[in-house]
């Protein structure tokens, strides 16, 4: 297999054969092994472009990438220095990966770190906190991470029994906004809210479907606010809520008496994360965030 250097330290390598043991992490269909050796897959144009551009600002590592021949040209530019590139053809790629892939590039990352509350909250003036105890599916955590970006969140905090972010279809569903959201592993969901409401300064807020909680809306906004969002099943535990200042719900009719967690949470971060979020940047791209 040839490899040609195309400079600042990056080795472009055209593979022959889609059996290279250099690709293996790419013929990992079941991603949770691939998490647990601390790796991770990102996969088509938006989120390997983030990917590339969060490696760029020291946020995450790459540890390799693949390209289909045709995209080579457009992203090598964008890929940190010592960073290996392997190139096969659009038909290989998608026989290596075992299906139709139509974006040719995928990128295989370094699960990095995760934040300290202290470190990522700051300390005086506004904060905004995403508290997820328990979110089971990979496709909800993806859209709750999307959200807590595009809402200007400065770290979610995962509960121990929430399912792990860096998983392949929630790096998918974030379109690769998990590289630029401070995440927070932690061991003590109840311990960490108390924390934030009595030593950090900040209104915890919890939803709930309890009809006598305060009705969404009605609050005014707090500068320093975190709002925690319940499995999808059972929602937050009664320690959970206890635990939050305060608690909120979203008023409904006609006998619905609840929502998908990412709608609710779309919902709810509008609101009390400041109506009409002055400040920040609206335009073309976010059609593609």
């Amino acid at each position: 297999d040839g490899g040609v250097s195309a400079g600042r330290g990056i080795m472009v390598i055209r593979v022959s054969t889609i059996e290279d043991p250099r690709l293996g992490e790419y013929r990992e269909i079941r991603d949770k092994p691939l998490v647990d050796r601390g790796l991770f897959l990102a996969e088509g144009e938006h989120v390997v472009m983030r990917l590339l551009r969060a490696a760029g600002a020291g946020e995450v590592r790459v540890r390799s990438v693949l390209l289909a021949e045709k995209r080579v040209g457009e992203v090598l530019p964008f890929v940190p220095a010592g960073v290996p590139v392997f190139v096969l053809s659009g038909e290989e790629v998608s026989r290596l990966l075992g299906f139709a892939f139509h974006s040719g590039m995928i990128a295989c990352g370094v699960v990095p770190a995760t934040a300290r509350l202290e470190h990522v909250v700051p300390r005086t003036g506004r904060a905004r906190v995403v508290v997820l105890p328990e979110i089971g599916s990979a496709e909800n955590l993806g859209t709750l991470i999307r959200l807590s970006a595009g809402m200007g969140a400065d770290a979610v905090v995962l509960g121990e029994r929430c399912t792990d972010p860096f998983l392949r279809r929630t790096v998918r569903v974030s379109m690769g906004t998990v590289f630029g959201v401070p995440l927070v592993r932690s061991g003590d969901i109840v311990r960490d809210l108390v924390r934030m409401r009595t030593e950090m300064g900040i209104e915890t807020v919890a939803t709930v479907l309890h009809p006598g909680a305060e009705v969404l809306g009605s609050l005014a906004t707090p500068d320093r606010v975190a709002v925690a969002f319940g499995s999808e099943a059972q929602g937050l535990t009664q320690a959970e809520v206890a635990a939050c200042g305060r608690s909120v719900t979203i008023p409904m009719t006609a006998g619905v008496d609840s929502l998908n967690v990412g709608v609710a949470a779309g919902i709810a971060m509008w609101e009390l994360f400041g109506r009409g979020r002055a400040g920040l940047p609206v335009g073309p791209a976010s059609s593609k965030n």
